[in-house]
């Protein structure tokens, strides 16, 4: 009895050093770490990527996307495509039909007056949604039956398509029984405890902290396999590594790169590498007086050691960049790399008129060839990058000065970015599914009408990026972007550094866990599981 107490003694002792979770994981549950929490859990009004992960638990979509990017049915019976019938000929209808039987967790149907409620919301003024790109775009809707739905474009879109899917403005059908009689939704309880009509359900938001959710029984595709998803909330890179460490969480989404060499060292766990939608570039102001000159543009993409930069600075772990269309698309282009050629790079200075005498800075006109880098204060590596750069340009007469800005301010609509005063720029992008960049390089998206941050005017890229925008044939938007790749590619308005390799540590318990190249890993969340041990797969 005394060896006993003892022995129990030493259990309690034990949990409260460690965590009981660390030495008992619940049954069928999984624990995600997760550095942020959602700021909304209505898909209107939510910005964060946090948002977009849990949002993939709690909503079922029309489409949803496959972790390569692909669309893939969820609501909607079929992907609607020319060749089923779900979009017209000429590029202007599309017709979804949704499936028969499904319900909301409270039971009630779901069905086509749910997603034209959604529609009327997006366009009620009175909520203050995140965005209307691509809604604006159609020109009626309607629902002739309860699970068909009928829009009318205003002319040919092939991204459209990403409206009925998750992430950016892809907004899922909402509950019209639940939500129709308010006059906004900015405010609705639904906007922090929603009706769910995905596998899971949420049990309880502890802000800041946790969020819990359990299985809901009335999931159209059956009961996912899971009983509860845990998603607690560790902020610090070190502090989620620790955790999977003392196995007090299952998966860690986001490993650092200086910590992977780390995960050799933890027991029990696998890891998974994957490509990201995410782009690092070193952008030119194409407006500026200096830069304007697509010469000096040319000098700066080959006086620098890009091998060098991603090695030493991002330790070689990313994928090297020739466009900004995601390299495993079926849209991306045949590139060739800028080479890293010093003496060409002075040769086109030389040629634009600027001149050095010995090593110092080169001068035009009694001017000297002096450019202003920009990045986020946030991130030490920027700065880091930042130096380098400078030295390599300062070898070849060109003075680099680094002048950086909290993100917020940097990305703002009246910052140093959109509105243009900038020379150089170091930041990263994030890409949805679809290859259309019409926004990021035509013209008419100059700011304040759009993204084209570069201020890039140019015939051919606005003729062929805008053709590839509105036309639904695969293989004429393939050989437009290839065309239009290899223009951009000739005016260096931008130079394309590496795409983001995420590296995913998560328990060997873990299964169907497939991390995602785009906007979130829950896309499959039905399929997740957790099996007693790593002997019983």
């Amino acid at each position: 009895m005394k060896r006993l107490f003892v022995a129990l003694c030493i259990a309690v002792l034990a949990c409260g050093f460690v965590g009981c979770a660390a030495t008992l994981p619940p049954p069928h549950t999984l624990r995600l770490g997760e550095p942020d929490e959602p700021d909304n859990l209505n898909p209107l009004f939510g910005e964060a990527a946090a948002s977009d992960l849990a949002d993939g638990m709690l909503y079922s979509y029309l489409l949803r996307y496959n972790a390569r990017g692909d669309y893939i049915p969820d609501l909607a019976t079929q992907v609607p495509t020319i060749h089923n019938g779900g979009i017209s000929d000429d590029g202007k209808t599309i017709t979804i039909h949704m499936r028969h039987g499904v319900r909301w967790a409270d039971g009630a149907p779901l069905d086509a007056r749910d997603w034209m409620f959604t529609y009327h919301a997006v366009f009620n003024p009175r909520n203050n949604v995140k965005t209307r790109y691509a809604w604006d775009d159609i020109a009626s809707a309607s629902a002739p039956t309860r699970h068909t739905i009928v829009i009318h474009l205003k002319h040919p879109m092939a991204a459209f398509l990403g409206i009925f899917a998750i992430g950016g403005a892809g907004y899922p059908p909402l509950p019209a029984h639940l939500l129709a009689k308010l006059p906004s939704l900015n405010r609705a309880s639904f906007n922090n405890a929603p009706l769910s009509s995905g596998p899971f359900i949420l049990k309880d938001w502890h802000h800041g902290s946790s969020l819990t959710f359990a299985a809901n029984p009335y999931y159209f595709r059956g009961k996912p396999k899971l009983a509860h998803v845990r998603w607690v909330v560790i902020p610090n890179a070190n502090s989620m590594l620790n955790a999977l460490r003392t196995h007090e969480i299952d998966v860690d989404p986001s490993v650092g790169t200086t910590q992977i060499p780390e995960l050799a060292s933890i027991s029990g766990i696998r890891v998974v590498h994957t490509l990201l939608a995410n782009w690092r570039h070193l952008g030119f102001n194409c407006s500026r007086p200096i830069l304007r000159d697509v010469r000096v543009r040319l000098a700066i993409a080959e006086g620098i050691d890009w091998k060098r930069v991603r090695d030493t600075i991002y330790h070689g772990v990313d994928l090297a960049a020739v466009s900004d269309i995601f390299p495993e698309s079926w849209a991306a282009p045949k590139i060739a790399p800028y080479p890293y050629d010093p003496a060409h790079a002075a040769a086109l200075l030389r040629a634009a008129g600027w001149r050095r005498s010995g090593h110092r800075i080169r001068t035009r006109d009694g001017k000297r060839l002096v450019l202003t880098i920009i990045s986020g204060s946030n991130l030490q590596s920027n700065e880091r990058a930042e130096v380098l750069m400078q030295a390599m340009l300062h070898k070849l007469g060109i003075d680099l000065r680094i002048r950086n800005f909290p993100p917020s301010f940097l990305f703002a609509q009246n910052g140093p970015i959109y509105s243009g005063h900038y020379d150089m720029e170091w930041s990263i992008d994030t890409n949805g599914p679809d290859p259309d960049n019409s926004g990021s390089w035509n013209s008419a998206f100059i700011p304040p009408n759009g993204a084209n941050t570069n201020w890039l005017r140019d015939r051919i890229v606005d003729a062929t990026s805008q053709a590839a925008a509105m036309t639904f044939n695969q293989a004429l938007r393939k050989k437009l972007y290839q065309r239009e790749e290899e223009r951009i590619h000739q005016l260096v308005p931008m130079v394309f550094v590496y795409w983001e390799r995420s590296t995913t540590a998560m328990s060997d318990r873990v299964r169907g866990y497939i991390p995602a190249s785009f906007i979130g890993d829950s896309w499959n969340a039905w399929q997740w599981e957790v099996v007693p041990s790593a002997s019983h797969s």
